[in-house]
Parts: structure tokens; sequence; C-alpha cells
């Protein structure tokens, strides 16, 4: 379970990625977003060695974006993931989807490579996220006391901007 705690980081900035959620007025084409995301699971994990693991996971959360009511805010997502450590490189891959307030959904691949930079694809949308392009930060704010073995919370904040069809 030692490789869990590495996992639970990389995986708070993964699985953030899809927590994007929207306001009810139409947003506006493109723009900026800022969100924190919040996310808890359960992960099963294989640790073969000190230097090699993997672990899937399978978690959801919701976001609320600065300002409140701005792009992005309110939704809820669920993921299911790919953790693995080898020899000290830690990669992270997750496909997830979010729903929003009206109904809209977004499914999305988000990962973290082993030197620790992100990258985030669109999938697929519905109504309004159809054709949705985004890039940006996810920056982890932290993972949060262990509440039972097998489990973890973390959330972490985004940036960044977005492209509507």
């Amino acid at each position: 379970m030692r490789a869990l705690p590495k996992f639970s980081v990389l995986l708070g900035t993964v699985c953030t990625t899809a927590g994007l959620a929207l306001a009810a007025a139409e947003p506006p084409k493109e723009g900026n977003y800022d969100f924190i995301s919040c996310q808890s699971g359960v992960a099963n994990p294989i640790v073969f060695s000190k230097t090699n693991s993997a672990a899937t996971y399978e978690y959801s959360g919701a976001t609320l974006s600065n300002p409140p009511g701005d792009m992005f805010d309110r939704a809820s997502f669920r993921c299911v993931g790919l953790g693995t450590s080898f020899d000290g490189k830690t990669t992270v891959t997750a496909i997830c989807e979010a729903i929003y307030p009206d109904g809209d959904k977004v499914l999305l691949r988000t990962s973290v490579g082993a030197d620790g930079t992100g990258s985030r694809e669109a999938i697929a949308g519905t109504g309004k996220y159809e054709g949705l392009v985004s890039t940006g930060t996810v920056t982890p704010v932290g993972t949060f006391p262990v509440i039972k073995a097998g489990t973890f919370q973390s959330c972490s904040h985004q940036t960044g901007t977005y492209k509507l069809k």
C-alpha cells in the first residue's frame, strides 16, 4: 500500500480535469476558467516491490468555480483510472464523465506522465459541450487523512482556457 499515497497526489491532478461544470446561463464561447475540485474513491493496488507497483482507481467528486457561477461550476463527476510506478516513474491515466446542472455531459481522458506534465482530451460532449476544447494546469492542493484503508480523498485547483464549438 506504499504506492497508494504517491498515486493519490497524481490522481488528484488527473481526476480533477474531469470536474467541468457550468452555471445555468449560456457560457461565453471561449474564455478562462478557475475551479477547485474535490474527490474521493477507492484504489486496488498491486505492490510488487519497493520500486514497482500499480493500482486501479474509481472515484467521484464535484467542482466549485471561482467566482461562483462561472464556467465549470458545480459539476458532479466519476472516473476510472490506472496508476503505475515503475522504477520511480509514476504515471496516472483516467477516463471521466462529468455531468452539469443542466444535464449536459462531457467524457474526458486525462493523464499525468512520468515527467509530471498533464494532458486533457475531451472525447465527447452533449449539448453545449459538443466539440469542447480545454487546456490548463492542475495543481494538487493535497490529500487528506485516509478514513478507511484502500480509500483516498483529495482536492485540486485548476486554471486554464476553454473553447466551445
